[in-house]
């Protein structure tokens, strides 16, 4: 049947976006982190790393030595760690990306384990909807009367899903 959709299971889509990806979800989330603390100290240490993302110290090494082969960041003595040029722009990306999808989130009212749901969503979403949820959260703010209609529509159906009963 020539336009008949592909379905797949939700590991099927991961694996299929998987053979695009240079970084794994862990070695993203590691990248991200080190981004964020590099922005107040200009590194991280490993047992910063390490504590920041409640994983053991040798886990934090063995991905770190991952970063380092991808090019990513520069690990020295003492476990001191400091990001690329190619690790910055990547790690901005995914600072960003995690921004956007949390606002999102809180816009749409998603107070509950808030980070919980950013983090499930952002390994898992494209670029080109990243960037229309990006649009649409600068539309909201540009013209908060919209995010004001929503809340009010979502406060009328509170308790329900597309309408009916849960």
């Amino acid at each position: 049947m020539k336009g008949k959709m592909e379905f797949h299971t939700v590991r099927g889509y991961q694996l299929l976006e998987q053979d695009k990806r240079v970084l794994t979800s862990s070695m993203e989330d590691y990248l991200e982190m080190i981004y964020r603390h590099s922005l107040e100290s200009g590194y991280i240490r490993i047992n910063t790393l390490s504590e920041l993302l409640n994983v053991h110290p040798s886990s934090a090494t063995k991905m770190v030595q991952k970063l380092v082969k991808s090019g990513m960041v520069n690990y020295q003595k003492y476990g001191i760690i400091f990001l690329t040029e190619k690790g910055k722009q990547v790690g901005q990306y995914l600072y960003d990306r995690h921004n956007i999808i949390e606002k999102f989130l809180s816009i749409i009212g998603i107070n509950e384990n808030i980070l919980v749901e950013t983090e499930l969503i952002e390994h898992n979403i494209s670029p080109n909807t990243l960037l229309n949820i990006d649009l649409f959260n600068k539309f909201l703010e540009e013209n908060p009367d919209f995010a004001e209609r929503f809340r009010e529509f979502k406060e009328a159906r509170s308790g329900t899903i597309t309408g009916r009963d849960a």
